[in-house]
């Protein structure tokens, strides 16, 4: 099912949205975090009565959200003031929540305090992917539907000595447009980096993911990569705090995230 087709669930304003998403999606056996996040966005989206832009982005993973398995999406306005709205959106199944989502969207006003982005990298536009070929039980099934191309790094369980991660993505069948909400299923595409340390696999999970979205930014094409580049900041005791850039096509950064993963090595 192309991602498209799972958006299209939420074309119409409801009170809650049920839907089953199948397990070419999956990450093991839970939903591809993106994608959940995605979904819990997209349903956040009716709320709105204008054009605010997405600023924020707050995701905890609380529980598995099981594919090939039915589950429900609500959304709360938690307030809407003159400038900003603050949704939450949650996601339960067989009556526990699986995620929590709160979104934070503004409009543009006029500031005296302005900063130009200078962060920038310097990695050539892939001319094809490069990462870990679709592997039955191995290779997350997620996979088959976004192309990774690795520049730094290592691919996980690789015993390196490294542990940042920067490379390329984009959809395999591009969507018919790139919104905020495709962007956030693309930006948890990459597996965390500090994985690539670990000799033999091991379960690893994201706790909690912030992402943040810098505006004002150009249209991105649906066949655009996307560039990307994570650095693990510490790790210790079995949780690791990473911290990532996505740039446009164009080298124009258009989000910040960041995440706590908890790993299970021993």
């Amino acid at each position: 099912m192309h991602i498209d087709e799972l958006l299209a669930h939420f074309s119409l304003p409801q009170a809650e949205y049920k839907l089953t998403v199948p397990s070419n999606w999956a990450q093991g056996r839970t939903v591809f975090g993106g994608l959940s996040a995605a979904l819990l966005f997209q349903s956040m989206k009716h709320q709105l009565s204008d054009d605010r832009e997405l600023r924020s982005l707050s995701v905890n993973f609380v529980g598995p959200l099981n594919a090939d398995e039915e589950f429900v999406i609500t959304s709360d306005m938690l307030r809407q003031g003159k400038n900003a709205s603050q949704i939450e959106a949650r996601a339960m199944q067989n009556g526990r929540v699986s995620v929590v989502a709160i979104a934070v969207f503004a409009g543009q006003r006029e500031s005296k305090v302005a900063v130009q982005n200078n962060t920038r990298h310097q990695m050539p536009i892939p001319k094809k992917p490069k990462f870990i070929p679709q592997i039955p039980r191995v290779t997350p099934k997620f996979l088959r539907h976004i192309d990774l191309s690795i520049h730094e790094g290592g691919i996980p369980f690789t015993g390196s000595a490294i542990s940042h991660m920067h490379g390329w993505m984009r959809f395999k069948q591009a969507p018919e447009k790139i919104t905020d909400t495709h962007l956030i299923a693309l930006a948890d595409a990459w597996p965390p980096a500090p994985l690539q340390m670990l000799r033999w696999p091991a379960p690893a999970s994201t706790m909690s993911w912030n992402l943040e979205f810098i505006h004002p930014h150009r249209p991105i094409a649906p066949t655009d990569w996307i560039a990307y580049q994570a650095e693990t900041r510490q790790a210790a005791s079995g949780y690791a705090h990473t911290e990532a850039n996505l740039w446009d096509s164009q080298g124009e950064l258009i989000a910040v995230s960041r995440q706590l993963v908890g790993i299970f090595d021993v």
